[in-house]
């Protein structure tokens, strides 16, 4: 008997030596924490920036041990769904088109600080669109703003970083120029109701536009008001925002900041 015991012991003590050895050959590592990312399936440029999200994310991930999944509808989502998730990020999926039970679940876990997220462009696109009445809750959510317009064909513009450090815009120059953005308006600027971190610069847009703000015209910002770590970003049009090393940076930042890490 005390024969068996030594055999099996040394059986599984080898069988633990092997799977540590091939752990270590295949160079895999723990998952720290997982991301999913949300975006809905489109055509044109927004299709473009999400694939080069896709890309640019799964290598990150790669690089610093995270997973991310992909979704490109709210049907998924419940209470459970998101307890998996230490990041949410809104890949230009807009914030109506939510089964209820999503949106009540997002609300929860946005609320009661059990992740965080970042949204991009699209998210802030808050009025009656495609039939469905603009949420409350997610005007409230991003400072308390209603979508008025956009410049369809587009704008360089200068985007300044306010005064004062934040881990969002760490290493970021105190401004920087965007080559091509839709530059949304809303019917009046979130600041008083959030923490602003960029704004554009409305004098600098080439060509020139009169869809415009009319001065203070914030464009990244979080809601301290609620416990998740939260970020809007507005620029999320065109893959080529992949090129700008600002953008990336701004990004990169968003993620280990917003999962906390």
């Amino acid at each position: 008997m005390r024969r068996s015991y030594s055999v099996i012991k040394t059986v599984l003590l080898l069988l633990l030596v092997c799977s540590s050895f091939a752990f270590a050959q295949s160079g895999a590592h723990p998952v720290k924490f997982r991301v999913v990312a949300m975006a809905e399936t489109v055509q044109g440029d927004h299709q473009g920036f999400v694939d080069a999200a896709k890309q640019y994310l799964s290598k990150l991930a790669a690089e610093n041990d995270f997973a991310v999944d992909y979704i490109s509808s709210t049907d998924p989502i419940d209470e459970a769904f998101l307890a998996k998730y230490r990041l949410f990020i809104q890949l230009n999926y807009p914030p109506y088109r939510w089964t209820p039970t999503a949106q009540k679940a997002f609300e929860d876990y946005i609320t009661n600080g059990k992740g965080g997220w970042i949204g991009f462009h699209h998210a802030a696109l808050l009025g009656d669109f495609d039939g469905y009445p603009m949420s409350p809750w997610f005007s409230n959510f991003l400072g308390g703003i209603r979508f008025t317009s956009y410049i369809p064909n587009f704008a360089k513009a200068t985007v300044r970083i306010e005064p004062g450090p934040h881990p969002v815009t760490k290493g970021l120059p105190s401004s920087f120029v965007i080559q091509k953005e839709e530059w949304y308006t809303w019917n009046h600027s979130p600041r008083s109701q959030v923490h602003v971190l960029a704004t554009v610069d409305e004098s600098t847009y080439e060509p020139n536009s009169m869809i415009k703000m009319g001065g203070d015209h914030p464009i990244v910002w979080t809601n301290e008001h609620y416990k998740a770590r939260n970020v809007y970003i507005f620029m999320g049009h065109h893959a080529v925002l992949f090129d700008d090393p600002n953008f990336v940076q701004l990004f990169r930042n968003a993620i280990f900041w917003a999962a906390n890490q």
